[in-house]
């Protein structure tokens, strides 16, 4: 069986990776129980250090938002030139909710 592919960078996500899933509607602005996605950590850490959760619930509830969204792209162009299960720190704090 193949690894999943991860939605926002497109690289395959190998068992030993680290990853989560992410709510496409956050659960605080009413997706508790709304579709998820499997994505590398790094790449979910990423949505969350650039998209306060407002942000998110408004205009980037779908992956084809989030890969269109100015930091993000810069993120997925410097990430795929990264093996799949890579993972560093994302840096700078997290936006606020």
């Amino acid at each position: 069986m193949s690894d999943p592919i991860c939605p926002l960078c497109e690289r395959p996500i190998p068992a030993d990776a680290r990853q989560s899933l992410h709510h496409l509607i956050p659960k605080l602005k009413g997706g508790k129980n709304g579709p998820t996605v499997l994505l590398h950590q790094i790449c979910h850490s990423e949505i969350h250090a650039s998209l306060s959760e407002a942000e998110l619930a408004r205009s980037y509830h779908t992956i084809a938002a989030l890969r269109l969204h100015p930091r993000l792209e810069k993120f997925i162009r410097w990430i795929a030139k990264r093996p799949p299960e890579f993972h560093s720190k994302t840096p700078g704090p997290r936006r606020k909710r």
